[in-house]
């Protein structure tokens, strides 16, 4: 198996994206192949470790890239004039077959661009989607769209229910998910226009595709344990992505000045320090890795903006997981089927 890396995607590229490869490399059985400016990788990997990157692992490559895909590059233009980018290479070894799943935490815009005009759709899916990971109680969430389409219809909000069903079916082995859509009440006729159609739209087509839709889902509610997986326009996704992250920071870090406060409460946490750090570890995101893109013919990750070395290593464990779980596969047969 070869796992492709853009190694200038990302707010810490190209720092984070090699030290979070070499952190995974003995994590895994796959080849990670780096795709970026070969010069600069080779000089970093010598400068953090003292050491060529073949003496450090015989299972990382590196394909040279000479352009980047920057943040704030519009994607369609990027995708089609940065034909050497790191992005593009990797997507078009990954279109040939020269490896098995391709991670960026570079430019979403361009990923779903790439992902789509490179790559290909699913045949019968619209829009491909970001299926992310969240942790909850006693089990894990699945956030569709969590940032790749800001304009939704109807029937995309469908596909994504349909998509992250059989995906939680085929990958968690959870027979039959629960599927909510997000929105700010439980009835009906709360939401805007999107969500209510979308509603009606589900209860409407749930049967017949085989998806346990569970009605609406309140943001409070998202994390209980009762739902598998939450629909939402890529917008909304989104922000509730980046809500959960910063409230995750600021509890851990409330949690740790707290109990740092004086000599009392230091002697006082010393018992209590196994649950502490088991909490700290469940709350965690960067241990779920990065975003899988439904709906793409083959395997593509999207790894978080500011994913720092810790995020990467995560992700390409995560990816050879993907890959060995064929949830893509699965997805092309499933979906077609119905």
């Amino acid at each position: 198996m070869k796992i492709i890396l853009d190694a200038m995607g990302g707010d810490n590229a190209p720092d984070a994206n090699i030290k979070g490869t070499i952190n995974a490399i003995n994590k895994i059985k796959a080849e990670v192949i780096l795709v970026g400016k070969e010069e600069i990788i080779r000089n970093k990997v010598k400068e953090f470790y003292g050491k060529e990157i073949e003496e450090i692992s015989n299972r990382i490559k590196i394909k040279n890239a000479t352009e980047t895909i920057e943040m704030e590059d519009i994607p369609t233009k990027a995708i089609k004039n940065k034909k050497d980018s790191s992005m593009v290479v990797g997507f078009k070894m990954l279109k040939e077959n020269e490896g098995d799943v391709f991670i960026s935490a570079g430019n979403s815009g361009a990923l779903l661009t790439g992902a789509t005009l490179i790559v290909g759709r699913i045949k019968g899916i619209d829009r491909p989607a970001l299926a992310g990971i969240l942790p909850a109680y006693h089990s894990r969430l699945v956030l569709i769209d969590a940032g790749s389409n800001t304009n939704c219809k109807p029937i995309n909000l469908l596909q994504f229910a349909q998509m992250s069903s059989i995906y939680i079916k085929n990958t968690f082995g959870v027979e039959h998910p629960k599927i909510g859509l997000l929105n700010i009440g439980t009835e009906e006729t709360k939401g805007n226009e999107l969500v209510k159609e979308s509603y009606n739209l589900l209860k409407e087509k749930a049967e017949e595709l085989n998806i346990n839709f569970i009605g609406n889902i309140e943001g409070r509610e998202a994390f209980s344990g009762k739902v598998d997986a939450i629909v939402a326009d890529g917008f909304t996704g989104n922000v509730f992505l980046k809500t959960t992250e910063g409230l995750g920071k600021f509890v851990k870090a409330s949690l740790t000045e707290s109990l740092k406060k004086n000599w009392l409460s230091k002697l006082c946490a010393i018992p209590t320090l196994p649950a502490i750090n088991r909490f700290k570890k469940t709350m965690d995101y960067k241990t779920y890795g990065g975003a899988l893109f439904l709906g793409v013919k083959k395997p593509v990750v999207k790894a978080h903006g500011s994913s720092d070395a810790k995020l990467f290593e995560y992700t390409i464990i995560q990816a050879e997981k993907f890959v060995e779980n064929k949830a893509v596969d699965k997805m092309i047969e499933e979906f077609q089927i119905k």
